[in-house]
């Protein structure tokens, strides 16, 4: 049996490491296939709107015992009241059916009276709303202006934050990447997009920020920790921070999907179509799609992106040239570096090299080529004459 506890711990002191970094070349090519997908449901199939935003009628029918055939006699009712278009009905919870058609306020009677006959109910039963699409457009337009706020309010703080700007475009490309991916999974499978589903698709950028966040963090203090030491490349030091945060990046996403998909499962067994189902189907694609992209993108891109930098080309040669070992977060007793500029021979460029782990007692250094001996002990001062 695994223990999960065990390898978590492996991967955060870098006995176990996934090489997520020298891989970016496939989890490029496999969110590029998501993405070409997405946007072929996106410009070919097209998106399914809601009522909310084409507008039309709204019939409820409760008390229904007989559900069988519920979409034939829809249909074959609204046609009767005269109303032309197409026709969408879906059970919501027991007994009810929801009836969407064509906008036709003065048709509203004939139709609640022909679905009333055809499901063998009483017409007090049925209930007939109008829906406009300004609403909808409304809803819409204030979604994308808060899209655009927040994109930009996320670049300019995650730029002060990380001190570069090259940290905000990796996290920025990674929320673009979610919400292209989640809204072509829409219109891939057909999925009702209403305004629940336009509050969900903003609420997963928020976690798939924060899952970033996290990731780059400890990017930046692994990062920082091996320009000072100079024990790893750069690309070394972030790949172990994604190895290290990747188990808290399972166990959020985990615990975070179970209850949304709890409320999938009741949503569609129980309850039907509705704001509590729309909601909850965004947020477990959009969590999903953003765990893989804080660990699979966000962070790669960051390393080839920062790859050409002159420090970070130098730490690496550095690294090369003097073969040094990678040091492991948390690690004690590790050596201390060599001596920068120091040749083959251990003599630096006309100065006598000396050795940088001090003696016990913290005494002072000894000279590489000191013998032991009485000729390197203290001289004793000499005795007084009377």
């Amino acid at each position: 049996m695994i223990n999960f506890a065990q390898v978590g711990n492996d991967l955060y002191t870098g006995k176990r490491s996934i090489d997520f970094i020298k891989r970016q070349k496939t989890w490029y090519a496999l969110s590029a296939v998501l993405i070409a997908l997405a946007l072929v449901g996106i410009f070919v199939k097209g998106l399914n709107f809601g009522i909310e935003f084409s507008g039309g009628s709204e019939f409820r029918v409760q008390g229904v015992t007989n559900s069988q055939g519920y979409e034939e006699k829809a249909q074959a009712a609204i046609s009767k009241s005269g109303i032309e278009g197409n026709v969408i009905s879906t059970i919501v919870g027991q007994d009810t059916v929801r009836v969407q058609s064509e906008a036709a306020s003065d048709r509203t009677d004939e139709a609640s009276a022909a679905l009333a006959q055809q499901f063998g109910v009483d017409k007090s039963a049925v209930s007939a709303s109008l829906i406009g699409p300004s609403w909808g457009q409304s809803v819409s337009q204030q979604a994308i202006r808060g899209l655009i706020v927040f994109l930009i309010l996320v670049t300019i703080v995650m730029a002060l934050y990380f001190r570069t700007w090259k940290m905000a475009v990796s996290g920025l490309v990674a929320l673009l990447h979610d919400l292209v991916i989640t809204v072509g999974i829409y219109a891939l499978f057909g999925f009702e997009i209403t305004p629940s589903s336009m509050i969900g698709f903003l609420t997963i950028l928020g976690y798939s920020l924060y899952d970033t966040v996290v990731v780059f963090d400890k990017v930046r203090e692994n990062t920082a920790e091996a320009f000072r030491t100079k024990r790893m490349t750069y690309s070394a030091a972030a790949n172990l921070a994604v190895n290290q945060t990747l188990v808290r990046s399972i166990n959020t996403t985990v615990v975070a999907l179970l209850p949304i998909a709890a409320v999938l499962f009741v949503g569609f067994t129980l309850l039907g179509p509705g704001t509590l189902l729309d909601l909850s189907l965004a947020l477990f694609i959009g969590i999903a799609v953003g765990a893989y992209s804080s660990i699979f993108i966000a962070t790669p891109l960051l390393v080839d992106l920062r790859r050409n930098e002159p420090a970070v080309r130098e730490l690496a040669k550095y690294v090369e040239r003097h073969g040094a070992k990678p040091h492991v977060a948390g690690q004690q007793g590790s050596p201390e570096p060599a001596v920068v500029g120091a040749d083959a021979t251990g003599a630096a460029s006309g100065t006598a090299a000396v050795s940088s782990v001090p003696s016990e007692g913290g005494a002072r250094p000894v000279h590489k080529y000191a013998q032991p001996g009485p000729r390197n002990q203290p001289k004793r001062a000499p005795k007084s004459r009377r």
